[in-house]
C-alpha cells in the first residue's frame, strides 16, 4: 500500500497531466489512494489493475492469446446493452434535432467509417456527419499543398486546422455529439461503452505487437484516452493507454472512466 501510495504522490508532485499505472492487486482498498490523487485538478490517472502473476504477464503481453471473447465478457455486455439502450431513449430528442439540423445542410446525415472490431473484424462506425460530402478528396488535396499538415497527419493521423469540418461539425464535434449514433454500435455488439479508441485497418501498423491487445475488446465510445487527454495525447500514448486497457480490465474501471468522460465532455477538455 505504502509503494502504490508513493508511486500517486510522484505523479502528483511531478505536474504531469496524465498517467497510466497498473498494480497487481485487485482489493479496491488498494486503489483509494489513486482515486484521491484522480481527483487532483489537472493530473488524469488511469489507474489499471492486473494480475498477480508478473511472469505470466510478461510472457502474455509479449505473445497474447487470441481472444474468443471480447475482454469484460458477458457482464460488460450486458452493461453495454442497459447502458446503450437508456443512452439512446435519453438523447432520442436531441439527436432528432441534429439529424434535421444537417438535413437542411444537404448531404446524409451520418457517417459510418469502417473501422476494426473485435477479432479483426470490420464494422461501420457510426457518427453524425460533421464534415464535407467530398470530405476524402478534399484531405488529399489539403495535405498535398501543405507539407506540414501532411506530416501531422502521418504522425498523428489529426490536423489541427481540418479544412473538412464545416461549421455545424465544428460544433458537433467539440461537444462530442457527433459520437451519439455509435450507442447503436454498441446495441449491434460492434462497439462496447468503455474501450480501445476504434481504429482504421492503415493505423493498425503503428499499434505493433500491442495490436493483439486492441483485437481482444470490442472498441469503446469512450476510453482510457478519452479521460487522460483526448487530442492532446499523442499517438503511442493512446496505443499504450489501449493495451494497458485491455489488460487490466474490470468494471469498476469502466465505471471510473464513464463517470470522468462526462467531466471530460462537459470541461471540453483536450476537444478539438
Amino acid at each position: 500500500m505504502l509503494q502504490r501510495t508513493m508511486t500517486a504522490h510522484k505523479v502528483k508532485s511531478s505536474g504531469t497531466t496524465g498517467a497510466v499505472m497498473a498494480f497487481e492487486s485487485r482489493s479496491k482498498s488498494d486503489l483509494d489512494p489513486i482515486s484521491f490523487y484522480q481527483t487532483t485538478p489537472g493530473a488524469n490517472v488511469v489507474a489499471l489493475r492486473q494480475s498477480p502473476k508478473p511472469e505470466s504477464d510478461a510472457r502474455d503481453a509479449a505473445n497474447p492469446p487470441v481472444a474468443s471473447m471480447p475482454v469484460g465478457g458477458a457482464l460488460k455486455r450486458a452493461f453495454d446493452i442497459m447502458g446503450a439502450a437508456g443512452a439512446l431513449l435519453f438523447f432520442a430528442p436531441l439527436m432528432l434535432v441534429i439529424s434535421a439540423l444537417l438535413s437542411l445542410e444537404g448531404g446524409p446525415v451520418f457517417f459510418a467509417h469502417k473501422r476494426i472490431g473485435f477479432g479483426g473484424k470490420s464494422f461501420g462506425c457510426l457518427k453524425f456527419r460533421s464534415m464535407i460530402v467530398d470530405a476524402e478528396a478534399k484531405l488529399e488535396e489539403y495535405l498535398a499543398a501543405n507539407p506540414d499538415a501532411r506530416a501531422q497527419w502521418r504522425r498523428e493521423r489529426k490536423l489541427d486546422n481540418d479544412p473538412r469540418i464545416t461549421r455545424l461539425g465544428k460544433i458537433l464535434r467539440v461537444t462530442s455529439l457527433d459520437e451519439l449514433p455509435q450507442f447503436i454500435n454498441v446495441l449491434k455488439g460492434e462497439m462496447s461503452l468503455v474501450g480501445p479508441r476504434p481504429i482504421t485497418r492503415d493505423e493498425a501498423g503503428y499499434y505493433g505487437e500491442k495490436f493483439t491487445h486492441y483485437l481482444a475488446c470490442r472498441p469503446g465510445i469512450t476510453g482510457a484516452w478519452q479521460v487522460s487527454g483526448r487530442s492532446d495525447t499523442s499517438y503511442n500514448q493512446r496505443v499504450d493507454l489501449d493495451a494497458t486497457y485491455a489488460l487490466g480490465h474490470s468494471v469498476m474501471i469502466d465505471m471510473d472512466i464513464l463517470f470522468r468522460t462526462a467531466k471530460v465532455v462537459l470541461e471540453r477538455t483536450g476537444a478539438k
